[in-house]
């Protein structure tokens, strides 16, 4: 059964960085996109950060500049390395993969999200 599993979420003051992590269990075969996405209270979920099996990257314009998407397929993890945050960043993150598993075939995965809290 894959799954999905963040870490590194936290409370840190604006300016500050944060690295979130998220790493893919199972019986893969392969992974193509994987993403980050985040949800404010009362907002709905948003793509933060995407990043192809070959290494190509999109942001979303609020964290250009700021935030980097990165992979290492031998690991099945991504990464999510966030510098000067700032209060509007707090939100639960949730890394997403689209996998090729043995059961059941070609699917996506969410993790169950890991929260980030800016303070002031």
């Amino acid at each position: 059964q894959v799954q999905l599993v963040e870490s590194g979420g936290g409370l840190v003051q604006a300016g500050g960085s944060l690295r979130l992590s998220c790493a893919a269990s199972g019986i893969i075969f392969r992974i193509n996109d994987m993403g980050w996405y985040r949800q404010a209270p009362g907002k709905q979920r948003e793509l933060v950060a995407a990043i192809t099996s070959g290494g190509s990257t999109n942001y979303t314009d609020s964290v250009k500049g700021r935030f980097t998407i990165s992979r290492d397929n031998a690991k099945n993890t991504v990464y999510l390395q966030m510098n000067s945050l700032k209060p509007e960043d707090t939100a639960v993150y949730y890394c997403n993969a689209d996998i090729w598993a043995v059961i059941p075939g070609f699917m996506a995965y969410w993790g169950k999200g890991t929260l980030v809290t800016v303070s002031t």
